[in-house]
């Protein structure tokens, strides 16, 4: 049987995929990537007032962002967990931003509800591509935006998967999430929902210490690495972890003795028709 020909059981894979993000903690890998929501809300052109919702919003870097732009801001998540390291940053910095619990696949949001509707590095991960596609343009009003950043198959971040595929691969039937790091896997999964659809090369440059500090961090704050770790016995492990150092240090473009690794991702903005 192909692959192609395979469907995937995709609630007990959403089941193994939230235990996945609910180990570790992803607030502390999220907190290095704070920039790449704040550009998102900028290219978005984020508006005072608006109602804005977050998919995916993790602990809440895009949430509290376009609330930093004083929208009315809805972030949703299904690790209750991260929802509250998201309200404990909120509320740190004297910000309103609504966090709920909820599917990226399923959301809990009336038809049309919101003038934008954001994800980074969030609906890309959800195992039914298509039906969190049509959930995106299903809450967005007709003319509102729809912004997005997916990390791309080509950059650093896209080859960790890669790298993390070969030694735990991932459940039969399921496309790669860097289809959404794609403008035509984009243009594929919104169709004709959209009217414009605008996607832009970006990068974002980690910044490690050293490789071992980068395996450190992952392999202990990131999810999908912990899990994978988890997965292999200690000849699996030690295999895994040459494997991602080679690859992180094939993007280094420091001389210095750290780590300065180039991700690269696309930013969307489409316009829901």
């Amino acid at each position: 049987m192909t692959t192609s020909t395979l469907t995937p059981d995709y609630a007990a894979i959403k089941g193994r995929q939230q235990q996945t993000w609910a180990s570790g903690d992803f607030q502390v890998i999220a907190s290095l990537i704070v920039p790449v929501s704040e550009r998102l809300c900028d290219t978005v052109d984020l508006r005072a007032g608006e109602r804005v919702l977050d998919v995916a919003t993790g602990s809440g870097n895009t949430a509290i962002a376009a609330a930093r732009r004083l929208c009315d801001v809805t972030g949703v998540d299904y690790v209750p967990a991260l929802l509250e390291r998201g309200r404990a940053r909120a509320a740190a910095e004297g910000l309103t931003v609504t966090f709920e619990e909820g599917d990226a696949e399923a959301l809990p949001v009336a038809d049309c509800d919101y003038d934008v509707v954001l994800s980074t590095f969030g609906s890309m991960f959800a195992p039914n591509q298509d039906q969190a596609a049509r959930e995106l343009l299903r809450a967005c009003r007709p003319g509102g935006r729809i912004g997005l950043a997916n990390w791309t198959p080509e950059g650093w971040i896209g080859e960790v998967f890669r790298i993390t595929g070969r030694h735990v691969p991932p459940p039969a039937g399921l496309r790669p999430p860097t289809r959404w790091g794609t403008e035509d896997g984009m243009r594929e999964l919104f169709g004709d929902g959209v009217t414009s659809l605008r996607a832009t090369r970006q990068s974002f440059a980690w910044r490690f210490a050293s490789a071992q500090q980068y395996l450190d961090l992952f392999r202990s704050y990131y999810g999908p690495t912990l899990k994978a770790f988890a997965a292999l016995d200690e000849t699996g492990r030690q295999a895994l972890a040459r494997d991602l150092v080679e690859g992180v240090m094939r993007f280094n473009r420091s001389e210095d003795g750290t780590l300065v690794v180039p991700s690269e991702y696309l930013e969307i903005v489409a316009i829901k028709r």
